[in-house]
């Protein structure tokens, strides 16, 4: 596809362009839902196609197309330079695209084991044998899965990216993805629901790791001590343990989502929120010293795994909050230059026919040096929130509010006894400024972000290690 890209670029150059960027991207994808034991779909997906921005006269036009031929190629490069023209005219500041370090490279993740190795009925068989362990797990503790939802996607994206300043990046990323939707009841305690998703950037090899069904029997075990065993949280002031799931979705909403500079420019306020955080919030503190919140594209096997974001600028770790402070913000080349700085390779899109927008990739707390037993050992009243059932964030992402499931009292250092549903409701200041421990025991969930409009669901992974908070105050949902 690089012809066809550079075809393209040098087109609109040619038309009065001062900025041109083309990608072609390719998805393909595979899904399985079994449903209370039975297959109920399987479906297969391929798009791509060609995406193309320009900047003419300080305006910027975007256009895409599945028909990959010149004279389709001429149209579209027509229609995003005149829309770019018409922008400029109306825009009341140009848009630059700011400094960035631009790549040349080649990126291919390529699986140990083969999508393709796996056909329809060896996906569909592990989900059974999965779906058979949750319900033998469920019957020796004694309660009813009345609600099993099982999904198994395989994705493979690949992407050619070129522009006129330079960069020029292919790669090549496999995902795999694990949803999970568990209804636990009992007649006399009622009902509780579990949601758990993992991801990784890798072929088949990623779902042998997680072992489906011993995954499934320790979750549905799980449920049923929640259900059977646990008292009644009630409202009270103590320390509080969370866990990496609690800790991934809290760095995501309330440090990942008000970091980002189209947000913090005003530009999400309509689609997907505002934030608390203005230009001028760098060096602001918002947490305690001990609170490192990062945000990382090049982990391996990460789910928001990538090396060059899809403007072409090589990724590196973001530090989101550092040491209890605002430390940067996530910007792609135009973001960057409207705030003075550089892109650190937070542009990205979903599939061919989408602008890439700021986006999260892994957010994270950084991990400390403590157990899980040295942090506990160090609260003599508390609570800890290993996962949760719900949670809330306001669309400034400053009042949130999470409802643990799996949940334990803590007396002088150790666990006695499960409390069922504690609520922490708390302003995004409190929640970092509180913590004054951090552990070691570094874990991630997967996810899919949603964010512009057309709507943009996009892989991400979301963790941390355990921390503890001190002193904040813990209510009951009954």
């Amino acid at each position: 596809m690089e012809d066809h890209l550079e075809f393209v670029i040098s087109l609109a150059l040619a038309q009065g362009a001062s900025y041109a960027e083309a990608r072609y991207q390719s998805d393909y994808s595979e899904s399985n839902l079994l449903k209370n034991g039975e297959p109920e779909v399987a479906s297969f997906e391929t798009k791509k196609g060609i995406a193309f921005r320009a900047i003419v006269n300080g305006g910027l036009g975007f256009g895409a197309s599945n028909q990959m031929n010149k004279r389709e190629l001429r149209s579209l490069v027509r229609k995003v330079v005149a829309s770019a023209k018409q922008a400029g005219r109306m825009n009341k500041v140009p848009v630059v695209m700011g400094q960035g370090e631009l790549g040349q490279a080649k990126v291919d993740i390529r699986p140990r084991v083969s999508f393709d190795a796996v056909g329809l009925d060896g996906r569909l068989d592990l989900l059974q044998e999965a779906d058979r362990a949750a319900l033998e797990a469920a019957e020796a503790a004694g309660v009813k899965l009345p609600g099993r939802y099982l999904a198994l996607d395989t994705l493979m994206t690949e992407k050619v990216i070129i522009n006129s300043d330079g960069a020029k990046v292919y790669s090549k990323v496999p995902r795999v993805a694990l949803d999970m939707f568990l209804t636990a009841f009992d007649p006399e305690k009622g009902s509780i629901q579990r949601m758990l998703n993992l991801g990784e950037s890798s072929g088949w090899e990623g779902a042998e790791r997680w072992d489906v069904p011993e995954l499934l029997k320790a979750e549905v075990r799980s449920l049923a001590s929640v259900l059977l065993k646990s008292e009644a949280a009630k409202e009270e002031l103590g320390d509080v343990v969370l866990g990496p799931e609690v800790v991934g979705i809290v760095s995501h909403e309330s440090s990942g989502h008000p970091g980002e500079a189209d947000r913090i420019m005003g530009r999400e306020a309509a689609q997907a929120g505002e934030t608390y955080l203005k230009r001028d919030s760098l060096g602001m503190k918002v947490g305690s010293e001990v609170v490192n919140v990062v945000e990382d594209p090049t982990l391996p096997r990460s789910f928001g795994f990538y090396l060059f974001d899809d403007e072409g600028v090589r990724a590196r770790r973001r530090y989101l909050i550092k040491e209890g402070r605002i430390n940067e913000f996530l910007h792609n080349r135009e973001t960057a230059h409207a705030m003075g700085g550089q892109s650190n390779a937070s542009a990205r899109s979903v599939a061919f026919n989408r602008e890439p927008i700021v986006r999260m990739a892994n957010t994270f707390v950084e991990p400390g040096d403590l157990s899980f037993d040295e942090l506990i050992e160090g609260v003599a009243y508390g609570t800890y929130i290993k996962n949760f059932m719900e949670w809330n964030i306001d669309d400034r992402r400053f009042n949130q509010r999470y409802v643990g499931l799996e949940a334990f009292r803590i007396e002088d250092g150790e666990l006695r006894g499960r409390l069922r549903n504690p609520v922490l409701e708390i302003t995004t200041p409190g929640l970092w400024s509180a913590v004054d421990a951090v552990g070691k025991d570094l874990r991630f969930n997967a996810a899919y972000c949603g964010k512009g409009d057309p709507m943009q669901a996009i892989p991400v992974w979301t963790g941390g290690p355990h921390i503890r908070l001190r002193n904040v105050k813990l209510g009951g949902s009954g």
